[in-house]
């Protein structure tokens, strides 16, 4: 398994709309394999493959305390989700030391493929719900801080800038 290198805002590739995973083969299961590696070694909770500049629809995610129940969703689609909403501080990999309040639907329906390739569907609701939502609005070119308010977003922009220029 490899690490892989995590795009950070304001990087254009992370809004590129990812395509459809055409077939689940050996080279599929080792991205999926190397995104949770990467994924928990972050740490973080959930990776989109556009995050890791490999524009297909494929994200994994753990919400477990012990990282326990890895959950790989391959060509991700909401079928239906709740009128009612849930806030929470979400943060990002590829936002990383920033947290902002986002509102979502507190529940969703999501059908996808597994890392066989069989179809599934899933009701997802709290903290999973918020997570697979987050990343697969990463599959659609979207950032959480494309919740927020411009000026909030122009200042984690300059701030990572900053960052970004002191690390090369």
């Amino acid at each position: 398994m490899a690490r892989l290198n995590i795009l950070e805002f304001p990087d254009p590739r992370l809004r590129t709309v990812a395509e459809p995973v055409e077939e689940v083969n050996d080279e599929i299961r080792q991205l999926c394999a190397d995104m949770l590696e990467t994924m928990y070694e972050a740490p973080g909770i959930g990776l989109a493959a556009t995050q890791v500049n490999v524009h297909k629809r494929l994200l994994v995610c753990d919400v477990s305390e012990d990282g326990s129940d890895p959950l790989i969703f391959i060509n991700p689609e909401i079928q239906g989700s709740s009128e009612d909403l849930s806030s929470y501080d979400e943060g990002c990999l590829s936002v990383p030391g920033f947290f902002e309040e986002v509102e979502r639907p507190s529940k969703v329906v999501v059908k996808a493929l597994d890392e066989k390739g069989g179809a599934f569907e899933m009701q997802l609701e709290g903290l999973l719900a918020t997570c697979v939502q987050h990343e697969i609005d990463h599959l659609e070119g979207k950032l959480f801080v494309d919740y927020i308010s411009p000026m909030k977003r122009r200042r984690i922009r300059s701030k990572l800038e900053k960052q970004h220029k002191k690390r090369a």
